[in-house]
This record gives C-alpha cells, sequence and structure tokens, in this order.
C-alpha cells in the first residue's frame, strides 16, 4: 500500500436564511474586477509577483479571499502562456458573467453540523457582512465533509461560490491526507487505457496472460463539438467579436470538461470489476514533439485533451485505491500484439481497423494498442510478456447526445453512463443515446 494526499469537491445548494443572493452577487462582481484588474496589469506588462499587493489592497473583499482570488486569475494567465502555441486565448475579461468567491476555511466561509444532521454555512461576501443558512446536496457529499470534520486525517479546504443553473451552490473542497492506494507492482490484473480523440479503449489481461474482458468507451460527440466550436472562434475571430469568443471559448471547455468527467467515470467503475487491478496508460508528454501531419491535424491532436482524461482517471480510480502507471507509447498502435509476430508497421493500422501485414491478424485498432500498452508494462517490470494468440471480442459502448451540442441538465451535459460492470446497457436516461456493439476478431 501506499499514500497519496487526495482532494475532492463536494457541490451544495444554498438555501439563504439571512442576507440575500444579492449580497453573494456583489461579492461575485467585486471578484470579476479582482480577476479583470490582474488580467490588465498582466497585459500592461507587470510581473506576477508584483500584481498582488495592489490588487489586494484596493480590494472591497476579505483579504484572504482577495489574495485566493487573484492567485486563480494567475492560475488562468499561466495556463494561457502554457498553451498559447496551440490556439488558446488570452483570457478575456468578464464582462456580463460573474467569477466565483474563493475563500478558505473558516476566514471567508464557514460550514459547520448543527443538531446532528443540519449542515450550516456562513459565507462573507465582504467585511462584517454575512449570507447565512444551511446546505442541501447528496447524502454522499455530506457524509464526505462530515467525515472531513471527525476525522484527523481529512481537512476542509477551499470554496468557490458559484451561479449556476439558476441558484447559489457552494463548491467545497475536502482532503484525505494520507489515502490508501495499492501498490501497482501488486496488481493481480493489468488493464491497458489507449486515449483518442473520440474513444478510450481498454483491455484487462491477468498476468497469466489471459485477456479477461476488454472495452472502447466511444465520445464522438467530444470530436463533433470540439470542432464546430474551433470553426465559431475562428468566424469571430475574423469578425472581430473577441468578447463573444470568450463566451464560446467557455462553452467548449465547459461541455468537454463534463463529457470527459462522465467518461472517466464510466472507466473506473468497469476497471473496478477486477481483482486488484493496475491502470497503464501510455506517456504522452512528449507527444507533441514527434508531431508533424500538417497545419490542420497539428492543430487538432496538439490540442486534444489526452491528459485531461488520463488526470481524471487517475484521480477517480485512486479514490477506489486503483493505481496508476504510465509505459513508453512507442509503436503500441503499429505493433502486431501475437507473441509469434511481433511485426511493426504503420501500413497495419488504417484508421479503426489493424490487419498485420505479416500474419494477417486483425483487430479493432484501438483495443489492439491497448493490449500492446500492456505488454509493454509487463516488458517495463521485466517480467515475461504472457503468450498471446487471440483476443476476445471488444465491446464498443457508444454515448452521443440527442440533439445538436447536448442539451445540459443539472449536472452537465450528458448523464452518467448507465453501463454496469459486465457491459450490459442499461436503460439509457433521457436526453442521451448509447449503443453497445460487439466487434469480432479474426486471426
Amino acid at each position: 500500500m501506499q499514500s497519496l494526499q487526495l482532494t475532492h469537491t463536494l457541490s451544495f445548494g444554498l438555501d439563504i436564511q439571512t442576507g440575500s443572493g444579492d449580497d453573494l452577487q456583489t461579492g461575485c462582481l467585486e471578484a470579476r474586477r479582482i480577476r479583470n484588474e490582474v488580467n490588465r496589469l498582466d497585459k500592461e506588462g507587470w510581473e506576477w509577483d508584483d500584481i498582488k499587493s495592489p490588487v489586494v489592497d484596493n480590494a472591497t473583499h476579505v483579504k484572504n479571499t482577495s489574495q485566493l482570488i487573484v492567485e486563480k486569475a494567475l492560475g488562468e494567465i499561466e495556463t494561457y502562456h502554457d498553451h498559447k502555441d496551440d490556439d488558446w486565448g488570452r483570457p478575456y475579461p468578464y464582462i456580463d458573467g460573474l467569477y466565483p468567491m474563493v475563500m478558505n476555511h473558516g476566514e471567508g466561509y464557514r460550514v459547520f453540523v448543527e443538531d446532528g444532521d443540519t449542515v450550516r454555512f456562513r459565507i462573507s461576501s465582504e467585511p462584517y457582512n454575512h449570507v447565512k443558512g444551511k446546505l442541501r446536496g447528496s447524502p454522499d457529499h455530506f457524509d464526505r465533509l462530515r467525515t472531513a470534520f471527525t476525522d484527523d486525517e481529512w481537512r476542509v479546504g477551499t470554496a468557490e461560490v458559484v451561479h449556476k443553473h439558476d441558484e447559489w451552490r457552494l463548491h467545497v473542497t475536502v482532503t484525505h491526507e494520507h489515502h490508501r492506494v495499492a501498490n501497482k507492482t501488486d496488481a493481480d490484473t493489468v488493464v491497458g487505457a489507449d486515449v483518442n480523440e473520440d474513444c478510450i479503449a481498454l483491455a484487462a489481461m491477468g498476468r497469466d496472460g489471459d485477456i479477461q474482458d476488454s472495452v472502447v468507451f466511444e465520445y464522438p460527440s467530444v470530436k463533433e463539438q470540439r470542432h464546430e466550436f474551433f470553426t465559431k472562434r475562428k468566424r469571430m475571430q475574423k469578425a472581430k467579436q473577441t468578447s463573444c469568443e470568450a463566451v464560446v471559448q467557455t462553452e467548449e471547455r465547459d461541455y468537454v470538461h463534463d463529457c470527459l468527467h462522465k467518461v472517466s467515470r464510466q472507466v473506473v467503475e468497469w476497471v473496478s470489476q477486477f481483482s486488484a487491478p493496475v491502470v497503464v496508460f501510455e506517456d504522452l508528454k512528449d507527444m507533441r514533439d514527434s508531431l508533424d501531419y500538417g497545419t490542420r491535424m497539428n492543430r487538432r491532436l496538439h490540442s486534444l485533451p489526452f491528459a485531461a482524461l488520463q488526470d481524471m482517471v487517475s484521480y477517480k480510480a485512486a479514490w477506489d485505491g486503483i493505481p496508476c502507471a504510465e509505459v513508453d507509447p512507442e509503436y503500441t498502435s503499429q505493433r502486431c500484439p501475437r507473441t509469434e509476430c511481433q511485426h511493426t508497421e504503420r501500413a497495419n493500422r488504417h484508421k479503426k481497423r489493424f490487419r498485420c501485414v505479416e500474419c494477417r491478424f486483425q483487430d479493432h485498432a484501438d483495443r489492439k494498442a491497448a493490449v500492446c500498452v500492456v505488454q509493454e508494462w509487463f516488458d517495463q517490470q521485466h517480467e515475461n510478456v504472457p503468450s498471446l494468440e487471440t483476443l476476445p471480442r471488444v465491446k464498443k459502448v457508444r454515448r452521443a447526445a440527442s440533439g445538436r451540442g447536448g442539451a445540459t441538465d443539472s449536472h452537465g451535459a450528458l448523464f452518467a453512463s448507465g453501463v454496469d460492470r459486465h457491459g450490459t446497457s442499461a436503460q439509457p436516461s433521457q436526453g442521451a443515446r448509447e449503443e453497445l456493439k460487439s466487434v469480432a476478431s479474426t486471426v
């Protein structure tokens, strides 16, 4: 076992009893002014270390709250500088929207249990002006919050006040200081993961070399919507509608982020069915340096959320005690997985079909790549790579929103998968379509 520090964000609705939503709006408007002031000073060439003091001194928030808002704004600017070569735009001023108030527990806000069941809150919208009431939310989130109050290994951290879906909400972070996660070298089942722009393929192999199960979770709507949003942004840039461009960019980020969260939950649920699993990803940190497929394709691949999905899966898996690892991705998409062949050539793969030109082995290209990831892990651990001749059928689970863009519900753009651990599709939730397919592999 190993110990990790893990943080979870809990979302609660606010039943306001003292003060009003107008007080929270005033606080978020001041947060927006702080954020825009940081952005303005950065554009004027100020050093980041010199921005915080004058902005905080001129703010009307509690001092600690102002400092956290400045740090959040500087984080957005740093992200822009890290990705500006990938068509990321500079953070634009918030003109109509509200900016979250970021607060420390016990300073900008406080939550506490009253009468054993009710959890109450107090938020300082500005010094000596408090908004009070009680929280409402899911039982699971309340249980985790109560654990953070009573367990010495847990702590309540920062929170943000946001106005979302026509209501005021409080997003509270709780941290488990020493969460237990299994050692990856002790795994009984190795799950290879191949992440693509429209799907993630998984293959679970035991140490005896048997492929226990495999599945491909498809999310084509992410690729489609990202292309649509990109087209909108280019047209707005041409028309010099920069304020509208910022809104579209935010919509795209929220849509993709929400979809990836749903997919990552599916992945962790599927992995959890196996005995002592470890999830193995391809190490893609140097992927951009080796890409040169032309301007259009390079833009698509450079901006894909590969790392975001890997991080989400790793984070959720760690909460379930499941470790993750990375291997060298070189040739995993081109190499034949048959132990007696291992022929590697780009011609082996054509879109989603893999057909070895040497031994004629055929399979779904992404699932085959996930199997090669598992083989790389065994080789990296200096263990014998299990003999492999055939692969079982691969299940494909496709999620596609009904209608353009996937209308958002109170939990985001798409409902949860409805796919159980045996790969069978449950009844789809309203507003989403799910399909389950099997693709046979042949030798």
